[in-house]
């Protein structure tokens, strides 16, 4: 039986933070929803009327995806101590085009985010990754479409130290869960050029926020 978008955990997450902070919400239409394989709510298209504490109609469509995680993967060469990105590389609906980015996915109904990011980067990039190796940069999530979407990312990022040989043996390798339209590449890049590959810009904070919390301000300048 699918589930209701009622009932769902993105929908009352999101309807409860509405309400939370002052909205009337007069009225949701569903235009569209998916759901996984269990018939859980991924993603929905909504139509809402609802008003503000100030008396005004909030602008009225609504991407709804919840809560999401992205991981920057820094490899370190053991040797040289040279650093390399660890992204992702798969098409996109923004454009069509290629996009590369950090490891990344949804919460859905669970509320251990660093659980999930660990999750992601083994399923995405095939390397084990322990909650305890991942760094948060944002106790709050941030909101990266605030005018379209209530998607409310939370950033981590990891860094492991390996021989030249094993980081290039993350190259180049397909990844991705099928079932979930899932079809990835990984892209293993010195940092500075994967950072110019990156064209989102929670990718781009997110470099800028890692190299600022371990004070890189070498590679920082170089950006």
């Amino acid at each position: 039986m699918p589930e209701k978008l009622v009932d769902s955990h993105k929908y009352n997450l999101w309807k409860n933070k509405l309400e939370g902070n002052g909205l009337a919400i007069h009225r949701v239409d569903e235009l569209y929803s998916r759901r996984n394989g269990h018939g859980e709510v991924l993603f929905s298209l909504l139509y809402t009327d609802a008003t503000t504490p100030e008396g005004h109609k909030i602008p009225p469509i609504c991407f709804l995806k919840g809560e999401v995680v992205s991981v920057l993967v820094c490899f370190i060469d053991s040797e040289t101590k040279e650093k390399y990105l660890l992204l992702v590389q798969q098409r996109r609906i923004c454009d069509g085009s290629l996009t590369y980015e950090h490891p990344a996915g949804m919460l859905d109904s669970e509320s251990d985010a660093a659980a999930v990011a660990a999750r992601e980067v083994f399923e995405e990039t095939g390397i084990p990754v322990e909650v305890s190796q991942l760094i948060s940069v944002n106790k709050a999530p941030f909101y990266p479409s605030t005018g379209t979407s209530d998607e409310a990312m939370y950033m981590f990022y990891c860094e492991l130290e390996l021989s030249t040989e094993e980081i290039h043996s993350y190259h180049n390798k397909v990844q991705g869960v099928f079932s979930d339209h899932e079809f990835i590449n990984t892209y293993v890049v010195p940092f500075v050029e994967g950072h110019k590959l990156i064209n989102n810009s929670n990718g781009v904070l997110l470099d800028y926020l890692y190299l600022k919390d371990v004070g890189d301000w070498e590679l920082l300048k170089k950006l």
